[in-house]
């Protein structure tokens, strides 16, 4: 996303794309209802503990380890394999997205540094920290040119820039760039998808939208599938109106298909209880 021009708040601006305030709105109606629900009022840690489990399995999912939840739920050792450590790293930024909400609007790199820090569960020169011109990228579902270091180290400045100014733009807007531009720039070596969608949750958290986290839209993006995951993330990509309303509608589903699954769970729980 190109975060200069004649519009003073460019994020806002794209909430007068053709599309996008119905995506608002939408979001808004389901949050709100998930939040009314009288379970909500009564075991709403629950629902978050299950949420931030069921977001960290669909993450995985979309970096390529789609394991069942009950698999998720069941095992201890995160370290036997690629999908192991996929998965593990997913769990550990869902448990620490919760924790940098009060650091986000100050300094938003430092954030991104420390989920990679985390994901990576490594203490090479290259984790934390932007990738350099030349060092490679893991991240196989995401196929569209890689930006140079210096790209990224502009649009990643950019983009910090507009976050701590603040602005008018809503919440899905904002959280649907930051998801976008993570994805587009790859900014680090490896885990750019898990950290990318722990950036979009910390937003929707932090902005008040979802401030007890429990609408996982990282359940929705797994849900509606990779295919239509990245074709989504083309169309922001391309930077056209139609291409970045068209992300943006993507995560709005996204988030409403979280909001679906934590109201099956607020359900279950209530059977239960009945």
């Amino acid at each position: 996303m190109s975060t200069t021009g004649a519009t003073a708040d460019p994020l806002a601006a794209l909430g007068s794309l053709p599309g996008v305030a119905e995506s608002v709105e939408s979001v808004r109606k389901a949050v709100d209802r998930v939040y009314g629900h009288r379970i909500m009022r009564r075991r709403s840690n629950e629902i978050t503990s299950e949420a931030a489990l069921r977001g960290a399995r669909g993450s995985a999912a979309l970096s390529g380890a789609d394991w069942a939840l009950e698999e998720v739920r069941r095992r201890t050792d995160f370290s036997a394999d690629d999908e192991a450590r996929t998965v593990g790293a997913a769990l550990r930024l869902t448990a620490e997205a919760g924790q940098l909400l009060s650091i986000w609007r100050q300094s938003p790199l430092r954030v991104l540094a420390r989920l990679h820090l985390v994901a990576a569960a490594d203490k090479g020169d290259e984790v934390g920290r932007p990738r350099q011109n030349g060092e490679p990228v893991d991240e196989p579902l995401v196929e569209l040119p890689l930006p140079g270091a210096p790209e990224v180290a502009g649009r990643l400045e950019g983009l910090s820039q507009l976050i701590i100014a603040g602005g008018s733009a809503p919440a899905l807007v904002t959280a649907a760039v930051v998801h976008g531009e993570l994805l587009a720039l790859r900014p680090f070596g490896s885990h750019n998808g898990l950290v990318a969608r722990a950036a979009e949750r910390i937003v929707l958290v932090g902005s008040g939208l979802d401030p007890k986290s429990v609408c996982p839209a990282e359940v929705g993006h797994a849900e509606l599938g990779r295919a239509a995951y990245v074709a989504a993330l083309d169309g922001y990509a391309s930077g056209t109106p139609e291409g970045m309303a068209a992300w943006i509608a993507h995560c709005s589903k996204a988030v409403e298909l979280g909001v679906r699954e934590s109201t099956a769970v607020c359900e279950a729980l209530q059977r239960g209880a009945a």
